[in-house]
């Protein structure tokens, strides 16, 4: 009676670990003037929204979650070409042959071939409109002096989804492109160090733009009670945190 137990403990940790991992990711429902959307939180820079039933995935990466059993995209955005955002195996994991392709100019040759878009384009797309924004860094750099991320190279991406627009910021600094925005309803700020934001960056630009909702992403080993204790004093702004390391 043992061995069959110990077997079949063994089965079900070999075969069905990916749906209980699936079924344990975050999730959000926020409601639009044309109905709800559902944000998943896969973790680190990895998303996935769901509205009026499209799916959108943001920077999927098979280490973050098993994209054979994900939904399948209608729509798929890469901030940029870093391997923790670029995921060519999870891309096509998620794949069909209706899916869109929304990337950074440096992503060119590494994706199916559909809308690169360039910082400051805009295209509406599978009922969505995107905005690209640039992400980049001032303060952190390598050693060789050169930013982890250069100007130009990756985007940061405003999605309307009906009357909600979301900002995923993707790897930036608090760069004035950021704090220039306007009418952000939900934001995605990145929090991991040396490579983008401290918590005082972060809480510089949400006092900025002041978008109604905040999830730090993306933030690692930083502790996010210090962006809490930095925005206590700031009302416009409801901090979520979400397991998004």
């Amino acid at each position: 009676m043992n061995n069959i137990l110990w077997v079949t403990l063994f089965i079900l940790l070999i075969f069905g670990f990916s749906g209980i991992c699936q079924d344990s990711f975050q999730t959000d429902t926020i409601r639009t003037g044309e109905g709800e959307l559902t944000i998943t939180f896969i973790g680190h820079g990895t998303l996935m929204f769901t509205f009026k039933g499209k799916v959108v995935h943001v920077d999927p990466v098979s280490r973050y979650a098993d994209y054979s059993s994900m939904p399948k995209a209608d729509l798929i955005l890469v901030t940029h070409h870093h391997g923790d955002h670029l995921d060519s195996s999870a891309i096509v994991q998620v794949s069909k042959d209706e899916t869109s392709y929304i990337y950074s100019k440096a992503c060119e040759g590494k994706l199916p071939d559909s809308f690169p878009l360039q910082n400051g384009d805009e295209i509406t797309i599978k009922g969505v409109t995107i905005q690209a924004v640039p992400a980049y860094n001032l303060v952190h750099k390598r050693d060789n002096g050169e930013p982890f991320h250069p100007k130009g190279i990756g985007n940061g991406y405003v999605i309307t989804f009906g009357d909600q627009k979301v900002y995923i910021a993707g790897d930036t600094e608090n760069v004035p492109e950021m704090k220039q925005l306007t009418g952000i309803e939900i934001a995605f700020l990145p929090m991991n160090l040396p490579y983008t934001m401290t918590p005082v960056m972060v809480a510089d630009a949400t006092r900025a733009f002041k978008p109604k909702i905040l999830y730090p992403y993306h933030f690692g080993r930083t502790d996010v009670n210090e962006l809490l204790k930095l925005l206590r004093d700031f009302p416009d702004t409801e901090i979520r945190i979400r397991k998004m390391e």
